[in-house]
């Protein structure tokens, strides 16, 4: 990792920027979605996005070739909303990225342990560093962002007050490190979707693949029980199956999945002709190399 944060930072481009060397993320410059971006596509420039949908705008109107997209953390979970809106974004996701999450105390300079009486972030990672604040004694402020909350720190010049955010956003902010790895859990990383316009061009022999996909079950006893069947007779591995309400509508869910494999697999043929017939509607949402990550 510290070798990805000696990469120099670019900024939101311009209007002379070539489109196929930008990648847009939600958040403003120094967020961890920023981070990815930065240790996946060093040679790329990042731009930044107020929303979710912003980003997925900017990849389907030709301002970006990739929008980098997080999806889950392994201490917080899944990101609120997203799964909502990746079946209608118009993109494909075309790969996955695991950012480990190192959270460092910020300050400005002249700023000390002694000096600071509370700390701002998101909430997410203020529960994340629980031990850390509680052992210091710091009041801890929900804020919009980490990235934002060190852009803040940095405009007030208060050396009471601290910022959880990543060692880049330091780096941006002309912020002070006062402790790094200030996570409770060793283990705390994020999984993003690298999405794009066209979906990628995968060759099942050259694998191993993922292919993440949404479905919806008809309302019938045993209907998802059924419908997942194939997976389990043809020997698919489902790494994530997740349900969420959509249309405020409670008698059948929508549900998001990652299964191991590729669609011209026969084992996840099958399995998918399974799915088809029990549920009302199925949506690939992409194939994708598996990140060695996996392997860990």
């Amino acid at each position: 990792m510290a070798a990805t944060l000696k990469t120099k930072v670019k900024t939101a481009p311009k209007r002379k920027t070539n489109p196929d060397n930008v990648i847009a993320f939600q958040g403003v410059l120094g967020a961890y979605s920023h981070l990815a971006c930065v240790a996946r596509f060093p040679k790329m420039t990042p731009l930044p996005c107020a929303q979710f949908e912003d980003a997925f705008s900017a990849v389907r109107n030709g301002w970006a070739k990739f929008a980098m997209i997080p999806v889950d953390n392994s201490v917080a979970g899944r990101v609120a909303d997203i799964h909502h809106i990746l079946p209608h974004s118009g993109l494909h996701i075309i790969g996955e990225h695991f950012e480990r999450v190192n959270h460092h105390l910020l300050a400005v300079p002249g700023a000390s342990m002694k000096t600071l009486t509370r700390v701002e972030s998101h909430v997410h990672a203020l529960g994340q560093c629980r031990k850390f604040i509680r052992k210091h004694k710091l009041n801890a402020v929900v804020a919009a962002d980490t990235a934002g909350s060190a852009m803040d720190v940095a405009a007030r010049g208060d050396k009471t007050v601290g910022a959880i955010a990543s060692k880049l956003a330091a780096e941006i902010y002309g912020l002070k490190s006062l402790a790094s790895n200030i996570e409770d859990a060793d283990h705390n990383t994020t999984r993003f979707l690298i999405m794009s316009r066209q979906p990628a061009h995968t060759n099942r022999k050259k694998g191993p693949f993922v292919t993440s996909f949404v479905f919806r079950v008809r309302s019938v006893p045993a209907a998802l029980y059924k419908a997942l069947g194939g997976f389990a007779t043809n020997g698919v591995n489902m790494t994530k199956l997740e349900s969420y309400m959509i249309g405020g509508h409670f008698a059948a869910a929508q549900f998001y999945a990652d299964v191991d494999g590729h669609p011209d697999d026969p084992s996840l043929k099958l399995a998918f002709e399974d799915l088809r017939f029990y549920s009302k509607e199925v949506a690939v949402l992409g194939t994708y190399p598996a990140h060695p990550f996996r392997r860990k």
